[in-house]
């Protein structure tokens, strides 16, 4: 018998079905040969401090650092999550070989390695690499299974990726509050959060710092022509008046006049981070809907493996480039041009040496249904005209610069024209994104007639007064970039794609980063834009080792975490460098000066909208008003992830917002500690039974069951 595990139930479903096996059993499937069972995402996770000793569970400084022997993984704390390991231990024992159908990517390679190494599996394991969930995908992988060997070095960069960020959060984050949080803040530092908080400080002290002046410009009308001076704006009223005397006095000379046709090269196919930061410039998306949004689409078979880093295709996906855009019929008309020619093999879009583990994310051949929600429609739209617009040609432009001269003060100006609008013509119909600088724009938009050297007339100059504006400041999409540059100001694609490499984060990982960020109130949003809190801007001047909030050097580490897993690094070089750091670090901080960090309280405006929100949220019993359904002698608290007794120490009453898959409102969680039961609910999607609906009870034991 041969043993698929796929990394949740969906997908096993999917899979099981292409391979005939249909019989459920209790945790898998069975048929044909095959039992295909699943995890629900990560069952297993590095050991905690107190698994290596009793005298980690309380926080000593001087217990610091914590550094195992060796690194140990336990199964996660969960009763579904112990019954479908039980499943897969069993499954392991009886089977002849083991098929890895996980996530095709570091993290789904890195969860199921460590679910098999915890069931002790002996047996040959190949591995199923896919970058689509269609029959046809799946089909096709099973016919080319690779050996397990293959992706060993893959594993070890997730293995080395999980333990420096054990290394570094745990003993930073103990050192780092016991040190400054005066024993009442958690400070949490993290090896990509940290560096990512240091941007956004470093961007909202260059706001706060800045201060605005007042310039003022020369310009002038020629032939209904807007020139501009090019020279140094001028830093006082005076100075521009007396310009402009001197240019009333002096006729307007042509000196150059030129016109240069060029090409706008087509935008390249989506990665994850390219994808997020669209989604947040065009819908305001968080990075993190997105990939919810793009992770869906997925698993529903409309779209290729989301969480990739590069924007190429493989050479062997080119002949099925035709029969993918036959099948996006809503899009027809823009696809037919296409279909009149062969498909263009351009190297912009298929380029081996460019793919990593998977190509760019594109449309499948499975068209989508009008099931999506609007926001999975706009996701897929985002990724289809972009497809589709590679295959287009490059869009043909005019550029006119004239250049003249009023006395001694030179003048120019430019326009631009559209040509051919080649892969343009995808995007006619959308509406035009607003410019930052809409003046700039305007002028750059303006109809240039045919000027001739030497010619020579009246003009209308005029004063343009302006004022310096400080830095903008971090959005999602910007920060997500800055994130994928390690801070540099990249707008070169093609610069871009060769910094990736030393990017701060996975993409898979950017959007969680963001919104811990979020959760620890080190920052907070007003319209688009990123704020840095007070206490994150305290945390990261408290900082003084730039090794903990440097971009540069994170990326750095990045980089030899790919170099693991292209084999050019060793992973355990790696873990000894972390754990040099890790240690001179804590000498540093545990001797030095302490100050403590105050926490950062919302502010008033943010309670009065609160205020705003529907009769019925308002109306909900708070959780301090709540009684303990078990020890009924103090109240409930609501905390990250779960609602549990105020005394959980003695009582250990606890009920986790996501139950099998599903997570519950506050009312749906009020109804089951108040009432014993919810009302009937769908959506679960982890249940060892595979039930997907039902109503959840909380039993005599105290533990929440589905029936």
């Amino acid at each position: 018998m041969k043993l698929c595990i796929a990394e949740k139930p969906s997908v096993a479903r999917d899979i099981a079905k292409v391979l005939g096996a249909t019989m459920p059993k209790q945790g898998y499937m069975e048929g044909n040969g095959y039992c295909v069972t699943w995890t629900f995402g990560h069952l297993c996770t590095l050991k905690e401090p107190h698994d290596y000793g009793p005298q980690y569970k309380s926080w000593n400084l001087f217990l610091l650092p914590i550094i195992p022997a060796s690194f140990g993984i336990k199964l996660i704390p969960n009763k579904g999550v112990e019954n479908q390991f039980k499943v897969i231990e069993r499954l392991v024992e009886e089977c002849d070989e083991v098929i890895n159908c996980g996530d095709a990517g570091q993290e789904g390679e890195l969860i199921q390695r460590w679910v098999l190494q915890k069931a002790k599996c002996t047996k040959p394991v190949q591995r199923l690499w896919i970058s689509s969930l269609t029959e046809e995908a799946i089909k096709e992988g099973f016919a080319n299974l690779k050996p397990a060997e293959d992706y060993k070095n893959l594993y070890l960069a997730g293995n080395a990726r999980a333990i420096g960020d054990w290394l570094l959060g745990i003993n930073a984050t103990r050192l780092f509050t016991k040190k400054f949080g005066g024993n009442k803040a958690v400070l949490s530092i993290g090896r990509v959060q940290t560096p990512t908080l240091a941007m956004l400080v470093q961007r909202q002290k260059e706001i706060d710092a800045f201060n605005t002046e007042e310039y003022w410009e020369l310009k002038t009308k020629y032939r209904d022509v807007i020139f501009n001076a090019a020279i140094d704006r001028l830093k006082t009223l005076d100075r521009a008046e007396k310009g402009l005397e001197y240019l009333k006095l002096n006729p307007f000379e042509i000196v150059s006049f030129e016109i240069k046709e060029g090409k706008e090269k087509n935008l390249r196919l989506f990665d994850l981070t390219g994808l997020q930061v669209e989604a947040n410039k065009k819908y305001g998306y968080s990075a993190e809907n997105t990939l919810n949004y793009i992770q869906s689409l997925y698993e529903k078979k409309h779209v290729t493996y989301p969480r990739v880093d590069t924007t190429y295709l493989s050479e062997s996906l080119y002949p099925k480039i035709e029969g993918i855009l036959r099948k996006m019929h809503f899009y027809q008309d823009l696809i037919s041009p296409l279909l009149e020619a062969p498909i263009p093999r351009s190297k912009a879009v298929f380029d081996d040496t460019k793919v990593t583990d998977h190509h760019a994310i594109i449309p499948t051949e499975v068209p989508p249904s009008q099931n999506l929600s609007r926001e999975e429609k706009l996701i897929y739209d985002l990724i289809a005209k972009r497809f589709i617009s590679v295959f287009y040609p490059e869009c043909k432009i005019s550029n006119t610069l004239v250049e003249g001269k009023v006395g001694t003060i030179p003048f120019k100006t430019s326009g631009r024209q559209v040509l051919e609008p080649g892969w343009r013509a995808v995007y006619a119909k959308e509406p035009k994104e607003e410019s930052a600088d809409k003046e700039k724009e305007k002028e750059e938009e303006q109809s240039i007639p045919e000027f001739t050297v030497g010619e020579t007339g009246p003009h209308d100059p005029m004063i343009h007064q302006g004022k310096t504006t400080p830095p903008k400041p971090y959005t999602e999409a910007t920060l997500l970039r800055a994130m994928e540059t390690a801070g540099k100001q990249v707008d070169d694609e093609e610069l871009r794609e060769l910094l990736k490499n030393n990017g701060i984060g996975r993409p898979s990982t950017r959007a969680n980063i963001i919104e811990t960020l979020f959760k620890r109130k080190y920052i907070e949003k007003k319209r688009k834009n990123l704020i840095a809190t007070p206490t994150g801007m305290q945390l990261i001047d408290t900082i003084e080792d730039e090794l903990l909030k440097s971009p540069e050097l994170t990326g750095e580490w990045e980089s030899k975490l790919r170099k693991i897993e292209s084999g050019e690094y060793e992973a355990n070089r790696f873990k000894e460098e972390l754990i040099q750091m890790v240690t001179e670090l804590t000498e540093k901080v545990v001797y030095g000066k302490g100050k403590v960090i105050t926490l950062y309280e919302e502010k008033e405006e943010v309670k009065e909208k609160k205020k705003r929100e529907p009769a019925v949220k308002k109306e909900l019993q708070s959780w301090e008003e709540t009684q303990c359904p078990k020890c009924k002698e103090h109240h409930l608290i609501k905390g990250k992830a779960a609602v549990g007794c105020s005394d959980f120490k003695n009582c250990g009453f606890k009920i986790t917002f996501d139950i099998f898959g599903k997570k519950l409102s506050d009312k749906q969680l009020l109804d089951l500690v108040l009432k014993g039961k919810t009302s009937k609910l769908k959506g679960f999607s982890t249940h060892s039974e595979s039930l997907t609906e039902g109503i959840l009870t909380i039993g005599e034991d105290f533990q929440v069951q589905l029936a």
